[in-house]
């Protein structure tokens, strides 16, 4: 999977390139997906992802994560010649924060918001609860052999 990242912070995010990959790896291999697939990681701050969610979702609020899945009006399938998933969003402050919360490490809950931004681009929701249990079994089953909760990247 080819990843682009766009920073609109004044964060480092270069430091996760590496991380994603193996991340894309591990979700190619889980779900036998071909490795010519594109998506964009943005990384911004609270203020952004806010004016993000209220224009088009219709939410005033900040989140954590948000993603534009290109197959998100459609049935959901992977058609040759469409290679490009979506952009996910990723909104460093709650990160921050959410990685206290939770105890984990910051890299780990970049991880995290990656893969559950990932997985909605792939076409995966939790919006009924049957649906939420096959989620974030996949989102533990992909980062879990690549990220563990301090940080710490495991060799693949």
């Amino acid at each position: 999977m080819q990843i682009t990242i766009y920073n609109r912070t004044n964060q480092d995010a270069g430091v996760f390139e590496q991380l994603f990959e193996k991340i894309a790896e591990k979700a190619e291999q889980r779900l036998a997906l071909s490795d010519d697939y594109e998506l964009s990681v943005t990384f911004v701050r609270s203020r952004t992802i806010h004016t993000i969610n209220r224009d088009y979702r219709g939410i005033d609020r900040p989140t954590d994560v948000i993603s534009f899945a290109i197959r998100d009006d459609m049935e959901f399938e992977m058609v040759e010649g469409m290679n490009d998933l979506g952009d996910i969003f990723i909104n460093i402050d709650y990160a921050r924060k959410q990685a206290k919360q939770y105890g984990h490490s910051y890299q780990r809950e970049i991880a995290f918001l990656f893969t559950h931004g990932m997985l909605h681009c792939l076409g995966y929701d939790h919006m009924k609860e049957e649906d939420e249990k096959v989620m974030f079994a996949l989102q533990d089953e992909i980062l879990d052999p690549v990220i563990d909760r301090n940080g710490e990247s495991y060799e693949s």
